[in-house]
């Protein structure tokens, strides 16, 4: 009886990671429109390439982000007081994630693996930096205030 318990952690830790192996990030986020598999992320991605380096430029967002390295993430969010739908995220000219709705002042958690280019190969979870992050929105692309997590 005393092994059994190890035993069953044990199993759920390995049934877990079986089925979290198309999942984008191994705890549901917080948005349900982001709870989707890492090939539909990858399929949005796609469509949204190339980056659209000849958009009109919109200037700084009124939004903010800040880059966790040791957990892989993005945090980002919409201070403005208006909703702002069907957003791209785009990190360094290369990668992309669609956010179907960015609400006023509400925390968008976007993993790496949730960051896709064109030929549907995420962003690097070990060694690459994120230089750049800019959103494009109502045909415009904006340059987004980007910092480390503490």
């Amino acid at each position: 009886m005393r092994y059994l318990l190890p035993k069953m952690v044990l199993c759920s830790v390995i049934a877990l990671g079986c089925g979290c192996a198309d999942r984008a990030s191994m705890m549901p986020n917080p948005d349900v429109n982001l709870r989707k598999d890492r090939t539909v992320f990858a399929a949005e991605a796609v469509k949204c390439h190339p980056f659209k380096s000849d958009a009109p430029r919109g200037g700084e967002a009124v939004a903010r982000a800040e880059v966790d390295y040791t957990i892989d993430k993005v945090e980002i969010i919409n201070l403005s007081d208006e909703q702002w739908d069907n957003v791209q995220v785009w990190v360094n000219e290369k990668y992309v994630v669609v956010v179907p709705v960015m609400e006023p002042k509400k925390l968008k958690k976007l993993d790496f693996e949730m960051l896709f280019d064109d030929q549907g190969h995420s962003f690097p979870t070990s060694k690459a930096m994120i230089d750049k992050i800019e959103i494009y929105r109502d045909g415009k692309m904006y340059d987004v205030k980007v910092r480390p997590a503490d």
